[in-house]
């Protein structure tokens, strides 16, 4: 049994038992609301001056840029949300449709413009390949069917026992979940270009389509579904909107609250020790920070668990980011909301990033134009940007101290080239954010993105536990826990604590 420790209290009581919440990304902030709803009294911990995770936002000279997440999905998740709290979201956050959902640049300059509307994504498959559109009529009847058990059953069931992962196994064979996302695509379609628009969403949840489970094929459907919104004012408006909700359930946010120790007594959690060395008592613990941080760094050593420093050594973790944020004196019209930039390589570019971990000198990327749906992001007649890259996470050995500055330039020289001629002579304010940050700011092992790579077998029951196995009244939620990366990912991963984390009555039957 570890060292008692001395447990410092508000001065004002609450009866309420008390759940500890670390980290205050989306995974942190929702499973906040969901508990307070459920009656608990709330303390969410942020390490940063200001919540939001990776949803972070910086705002500097006049221009607003989101750090992180861009595109809403699923928007019924957040909706939830509010009304759990007896509130409409749509009286405080204005979420506006992106179309398209995104602009798919060749790197020979053509472009696939990807939407939720059926007749027209028929008609830029048949600029590509005729001969294909059949092929992704089937495709998209296979999301919708992979989308009804990956994300309706599955997304916000928990995975606590090997027999959990049994009685689905018939369910993922029938739908081919041991196939890669590049893999099923190809079965339908036959054009390489159109492969590639079909096969690149894993990007977004920090997966290689070439090794990303079938599963995430999902994501096809559940644009079409619901479409991509972004909220006005951008995504921190989300953030700030959570925020309310909590503080309006009677619950706390803490910024520059670092934690340094999950405090344990037995196999129990019981709290949490500050970097301040400040002691926090809690009935529950849920960590949004990162997962394999959760383990590596929170758990006191000698705490024997299931994801010890061997196994998360032999883990595999999503890819690095780079990101570029930049302000322009000028406007941009003729560019999307969201483009995709592919460079003249794929399946190689990929390899290099996730198996050979090497910076390669070409790359694809992701640019952000916020300004295009919500001018108020920039100053009257600027545009704001954000630009990413995927790169190799922190073991590829990168020294991005050296070679920030080289690689960002090498961004600017490309889209001065194409979608933003003269750039280097229209920037008026940027950042940067390079997988040392994800690992120093973050605290995300290896600097990864997106923590674990969605894999088949680091996925479902084979990913870190919504509930500690190891640990009671521990739980765990964000990106690298089920079901998964990604906004509806990391909220579904909340909407798990519903059925994991015992209820209020349990602790006032204990006589707390």
């Amino acid at each position: 049994m570890n060292a008692p420790h001395r447990f410092e209290w508000s001065a004002v009581r609450d009866s309420r038992p008390h759940a500890v919440v670390i980290g205050s990304g989306f995974g942190g902030l929702a499973a906040a609301v969901r508990l307070g709803a459920r009656g608990y009294r709330v303390t969410v911990l942020e390490k940063l001056d200001a919540p939001g995770g990776r949803a972070y936002v910086y705002r500097q000279d006049g221009f607003t840029f989101d750090a992180g997440p861009t595109i809403v999905t699923a928007p019924f998740l957040f909706e939830e949300l509010w009304s759990l709290c007896g509130r409409t979201m749509a009286d405080d956050i204005d979420l506006r449709p992106v179309s398209p959902f995104y602009r798919i640049r060749f790197a020979d300059g053509e472009v696939f413009d990807y939407t939720g509307d059926a007749e027209a994504m028929r008609r830029e498959v048949a600029k590509f390949s005729p001969d294909d559109v059949a092929g992704y009529d089937r495709y998209m009847k296979a999301s919708e069917e992979i989308f009804k058990v990956g994300f309706e059953q599955l997304g916000h069931v928990p995975f606590d026992s090997i027999m959990d992962m049994v009685k689905v196994v018939p369910d993922l064979m029938k739908l081919a979940s041991y196939r890669t996302v590049h893999g099923l695509v190809s079965q339908y379609v036959r054009d390489e270009r159109l492969r590639t628009v079909l096969s690149f969403h894993p990007l977004l949840v920090g997966g290689n389509p070439f090794t990303t489970t079938s599963v995430y094929c999902l994501i096809a459907h559940l644009e079409r579904k619901w479409g991509v919104h972004f909220a006005m004012g951008g995504t921190g408006k989300l953030v700030t909107g959570l925020v309310d909700l909590i503080e309006g359930q009677g619950n706390v946010l803490r910024c520059n609250s670092e934690v340094a120790e999950i405090v344990l007594d037995a196999r129990k959690a019981v709290g949490v020790r500050l970097v301040n060395g400040e002691t926090i008592a809690a009935d529950i613990v849920v960590s949004n920070a990162d997962a394999a941080w959760t383990y590596r760094h929170l758990i006191p050593n000698g705490a024997k668990q299931r994801w010890n420093g061997a196994k998360l050594d032999r883990a595999r973790y999503s890819m690095g980011l780079f990101v570029w944020y930049f302000g322009t004196r000028r406007q941009y019209p003729d560019v999307e909301h969201h483009t995709i930039m592919l460079g003249p390589r794929y399946k190689e570019l990929l390899e290099d990033i996730f198996d050979r971990k090497v910076l390669a000198d070409d790359f694809s990327l992701y640019l952000h134009r916020p300004t295009a749906t919500d001018p108020s992001l920039a100053p009257a007649g600027c545009d704001s940007f954000y630009v990413l890259s995927p790169v190799p996470h922190l073991g590829s050995g990168t020294n991005w101290a050296a070679e920030a500055e080289r690689y960002r330039r090498s961004i600017e020289k490309l889209l001065s080239a194409t979608l933003l001629p003269g750039l280097e002579h229209e920037i008026v304010t940027q950042r940067m954010l390079t997988p040392q940050d994800f690992q120093d700011r973050l605290n995300s092992v290896n600097g990864a993105a997106f923590s674990l790579e969605p894999i088949l077998m680091q996925s479902a029951w084979f990913r870190q536990h919504n509930r500690s196995e190891d640990f009671e009244n521990l739980f765990l939620v964000g990106a690298g826990t089920h079901p998964g990366a990604g906004l509806p990912g990391v909220l579904s991963s909340a909407r798990v604590l519903d059925t994991v984390v015992p209820n209020v009555q349990v602790f006032a039957d204990a006589g707390h």
